[in-house]
């Protein structure tokens, strides 16, 4: 018999389970929900719908990156145990790859069937807590890094004047430190430019109310306001941040060296920071 779109969603909403999962079940019981759903508890799949309200702080970061793309992940879980688990990690594993080979940034069923299986598995709740592809070409240059057991993760595309350049061992060490320096101070922008023009307004008329409040002349206190805001957009610009290995220097100057040392200007396009449980 046919089996509709309606059916399907109506035995997932109940179990919990699978899309796809759904599909054959109802197939194999001829359309019996009963039937079905036993079919799905005998496979162990029915059980995700138990487990499905339960909170997932914990959990860990997977990064992957390939000739053409780069994706990141965050999948929750409920206890700290699980995200050490080895079954959790292959199955983070699987997803991303899922994730990077069809270039994913939405959820889709066969994802959601990923998660179901490992959850049949662990006996706890997994989710996809959120993940994201970037496409890379020829002539850009994608990087990862992961903290620590997986608690913090990040992806970095960079630009290159020359496809080359991604062989040179100075861009090498250069783009690796500068996905370190993001798991350090996960900057809220890349640049001035990313900022939203209303809240550099309002930075600046709280710096000016401020510095009016010292009583100096007008071009002290232009240059008061000034000082203020550069070193603000230094706390939260990953451009203007002093570089990691070499705090009195910015990201942007270090960046401008290395392009010179290598023969070609290296630019940062993008970049994504992902922690547990934050958002």
């Amino acid at each position: 018999m046919a089996i509709s779109a309606a059916d399907v969603k109506t035995l997932r909403d109940k179990t919990g389970a699978g899309m796809m999962e759904c599909k054959k079940a109802l197939v194999e019981s001829d359309g019996d929900f009963a039937r079905a759903e036993k079919i799905l508890k005998e496979l162990g799949l029915a059980a995700a719908a138990k487990r499905s309200g339960r909170a997932t702080n914990e959990g860990r970061v997977f990064t992957l990156v390939s000739d053409s793309r780069a994706a990141i992940l965050e999948l929750g879980c409920e206890t700290d145990f699980v995200a050490r688990n080895k079954e959790f990690i292959e199955s983070g594993e699987n997803i991303i790859r899922k994730i990077s080979e069809d270039g994913l940034n939405e959820k889709t069923p066969e994802l959601d069937a990923l998660v179901t299986e490992v959850v049949s598995k662990i006996k706890e709740n997994i989710t996809i807590a959120r993940f994201k592809t970037l496409s890379v070409a020829d002539d850009e240059l994608a990087v990862d890094y992961i903290h620590g057991e997986g608690n913090i993760g990040v992806l970095v595309k960079f630009g290159l004047e020359k496809p080359e350049l991604s062989d040179n061992s100075r861009v090498k060490e250069f783009t690796f430190d500068i996905a370190l320096h993001i798991a350090a101070y996960n900057p809220l922008y890349l640049d001035k430019d990313a900022v939203d023009p209303a809240y550099l307004k309002e930075q600046e008329d709280i710096f000016t109310a401020q510095a009016k409040n010292l009583d100096k002349p007008d071009n002290v206190v232009q240059g008061i306001v000034k000082g203020k805001l550069n070193k603000h957009l230094a706390e939260i610009c990953l451009l203007n941040q002093g570089f990691v290995k070499e705090e009195k220097k910015s990201v942007s100057q270090v960046m401008d060296e290395v392009s010179k040392e290598a023969g070609g200007k290296i630019t940062i396009k993008e970049y994504v920071y992902y922690a547990v449980g934050a958002e």
